[in-house]
């Protein structure tokens, strides 16, 4: 399927080919549901896995799958490939699966530090003043030394921002813990529709992208995406990310021989749906740039209008299938396709869109020379891999021979934003109990002290008795004191009146 210098497409008047030397310039495969993108696809993504290029590409109903597994060949198949001089030898490509929530493939990961807050925020949908708290977070967290790996970890940093709102309000802003609330519970949204397990460790490498298997055939890394496609925001975030991390980590390689990683799209209208103008710019800054990192990007959809021109621009290699124009919009996007291309005085662009047949498609590639090919009416080839999904028997056998196998499978949980904040919480509340109770222990001392010194006051004030003649005698008498001193008194008074009356009565007497 791969010529020396190229891809076979297919034939028109003459073989259609895309140059590996250009294969990097980007590309776009289009046209209606049912026309045969797919099948381009797989043709495509085979012959770049047999020169030596490795793939990566979203599988989103299943049936690319097939790629993995040798074909069956169909009459018709067999008769198309006869009419173009073909050999049919039936082969499987060299095929890793990965699967976002790790059900039909390797779980393929990245961490929220990597992912960063612009792509977050198209991926929660935040608005202006929401992404500048989110951008925020992650500043603190870097001040803080705390490591963003997975969705806890980044709604851990956003709790700690809106407890600090004031203080770190105070160095960049209003940060309004209302607006904190609101991006929690969007998380909230995206965890329910599988996100939690898009990050976390271990994180993807990208070198495991660009594997060449033994006999120098590039492995086709395929992204089981017909579960991913009913969260499209988040496929689409996904793999702009990872272009965005195969632009910033790869060196530049200006146009090499082949192109060291082709990356298909489908689905590519996603990407710039409602999408803001500063991401807008940063996907045409990654097309435009990533080519001189050796990476060819090919957009697949329906229509070239759902990619906006200064993208469609990039693109130099272009397979257009059947498009329909029932309605206004349609005819629109049929005219603006039909333009795209450099004219073919043969034919009218436009109607011949409109009368390609399942299988058939209006090619333009790029010469040795860099220009873009005279559109061509082209009869897509045949593959030779399987047309149709893989049994699970057969997807367990792919995975169990991977060359990732055990690599991905387990996640890890290592110390991050939320153990390390959490292990703070504990020790204010370790040291909060502890300052509490010792105010409540010196409280209790000084209630013991004050008592003390009272009972010592009073003891102070109380006389105390005489012993052994010393001492201070209370003035106090005793029952049989009182009542001997008063028979006594009596008796005295007694005593005296008789002796009183003893001595007058004398003197009477002497007186007569």
């Amino acid at each position: 399927m791969a010529a020396e210098d190229g891809v076979l497409i297919g034939f028109s008047d003459h073989p259609e080919q895309l140059l590996l030397n250009r294969a990097n310039r980007h590309g776009l495969v289009a046209g209606a549901t049912g026309t045969g993108k797919t099948v381009t696809l797989q043709v495509l993504a085979q012959g770049l896995s047999d020169a030596g290029v490795p793939v990566f590409a979203a599988d989103v109903k299943g049936d690319l799958s097939g790629l993995s597994q040798p074909g069956a060949p169909n009459e018709k198949m067999l008769e198309r490939a006869q009419k173009m001089g073909l050999e049919m030898t039936p082969r499987g490509a060299p095929v890793v699966f990965w699967d976002l929530f790790g059900e039909q493939g390797h779980p393929i990961r990245a961490t929220v530090s990597e992912m960063g807050p612009l792509l977050l925020s198209r991926m929660l949908e935040l608005n202006d003043v929401q992404e500048g708290v989110l951008t925020v977070a992650f500043r603190v967290a870097d001040e803080e030394g705390l490591l963003l790996l997975d969705l806890k970890d980044l709604q851990a940093a956003l709790t700690f921002v809106g407890e600090n709102a004031k203080d770190i309000g105070a160095r960049y802003g209003n940060v309004s813990p209302a607006t904190v609330a609101t991006i929690q519970r969007k998380l909230l949204v995206l965890e329910d529709q599988g996100g939690a397990h898009m990050f976390g460790e271990p994180a993807l490498q990208l070198s495991d992208l660009m594997r060449v298997d033994g006999s120098g055939k590039g492995y086709v890394s395929m992204l089981a995406a017909d579960k991913l496609i009913a969260s499209p925001r988040l496929y689409a975030t996904f793999l702009l990310w990872l272009m965005s991390e195969l632009f910033e980590e790869l060196p530049e390689v200006g146009d090499p021989e082949k192109p060291r990683l082709a990356f298909f799209f489908d689905e590519a209208h996603l990407l710039f749906r409602d999408a803001p103008k500063g991401l807008l710019e940063k996907i045409e800054q990654v097309v435009r740039l990533i080519r001189s990192k050796g990476v060819g990007v090919y957009f697949v959809t329906q229509n070239p209008a759902d990619i906006p021109d200064v993208v469609l621009g990039q693109l130099g290699n272009r397979i257009q299938h059947a498009l329909r124009a029932y309605t206004p919009a349609d005819q629109r996007g049929l005219r603006a396709a039909a333009e795209s291309f450099r004219v073919n005085p043969a034919f009218d662009t436009a109607e011949a869109i409109q009368g390609l047949g399942v299988g058939e498609a209006l090619v333009s590639v790029l010469d040795p020379k860099g220009a873009p090919t005279v559109v061509q009416k082209t009869l897509i080839r045949p593959p030779v891999s399987r047309l149709g999904p893989v049994t699970p028997a057969e997807r367990a056998a792919v995975m169990a021979a991977s060359p990732v196998r055990g690599l991905y499978d387990q996640a890890k949980d290592r110390e991050s934003a939320f153990e390390m904040l959490k292990a703070r919480a504990e020790q204010a509340a370790d040291a909060k109990e502890e300052a509490v109770a010792k105010a409540a222990q010196e409280k209790e001392d000084r209630a013991a002290e004050a008592a003390r010194e009272r009972e010592s006051r009073r003891t102070e004030r109380l006389p105390t008795s005489r012993s052994n003649g010393g001492g201070r005698s209370s003035n106090r008498q005793s029952m049989g004191e009182a009542f001997a001193k008063s028979m006594l008194r009596t008796i005295g008074s007694q005593v005296g009146r008789e002796l009183l009356r003893g001595v007058l009565g004398s003197l009477k007497k002497s007186m007569k």
